[in-house]
């Protein structure tokens, strides 16, 4: 990959799904974005006290993996339905046809929360190659405590990443969504993201991986 634009519904969904291939990329001097769709805010009746909190955390994570470019819609959480398909299509467009980018990462079509599917759909139709020639790769991600619980059983990974130097930093951000891990058997623990790590690697001849699945590659 020349570089990744990673499209997460709620932050947090880059850094499970996609955090260690970001940091093996940008330790390799390819350009890395990041493109969130929904936020807490006070407008849709979160405390303030969260609100600030999560935006430090947020920016924690930024500065983390020092993106290339990055961007939070800051859309409704939990109710994207409620958006014209059109609206969130065009933010997404947007900021593609800014970055350019060659891969871009998604959510899963049959993880469960209702968010991932949204923009799961939004994304196939901000992605079609007569529109932006420039995107070669279009996959979608694993995120734990959503791609595990699909009752689908359609998540075939069959592109894996090596991301062995990387695992550790990827724990290290994760953690600073202090409100979103938790300890084993909560689905986003430190064990929860080692252990898949370790089921992906096995998979690929690694000692840690990232899996994914690849919706679209297209050759030159």
């Amino acid at each position: 990959m020349k570089s990744l634009l990673v499209v997460s519904p709620h932050p947090d969904d880059e850094t499970l799904g996609a955090g260690g291939t970001l940091l093996k990329m940008k330790s390799q001097g390819k350009p890395i974005y990041w493109l969130n769709i929904t936020n807490a805010s006070i407008e849709y009746g979160w405390p303030k006290d969260f609100v600030e909190k999560r935006q430090k955390e947020i920016q924690e994570v930024v500065d983390q993996y020092n993106f290339d470019g990055w961007e939070s819609l800051d859309l409704k959480p939990v109710e994207l339905d409620q958006y014209p398909t059109s609206t969130i299509v065009s933010k997404i467009s947007e900021k593609i046809k800014l970055w350019e980018p060659e891969s871009i990462a998604i959510p899963w079509k049959d993880d469960p929360h209702s968010d991932h599917k949204i923009v799961y759909n939004a994304l196939i139709s901000a992605t079609k190659s007569f529109r932006y020639p420039f995107i070669k790769r279009v996959m979608a991600m694993e995120i734990l405590s959503e791609t595990n619980f699909s009752d689908e059983d359609s998540f075939s990974a069959n592109y894996f990443h090596d991301i062995s130097g990387f695992l550790e930093k990827k724990i290290e951000i994760m953690n600073l969504f202090k409100s979103e891990m938790g300890i084993h058997p909560f689905p986003r623990s430190e064990d929860a993201i080692r252990s898949l790590a370790i089921l992906r690697g096995s998979q690929c001849g690694f000692r840690y991986a990232e899996a994914f699945k690849i919706l679209k590659l297209i050759e030159d």
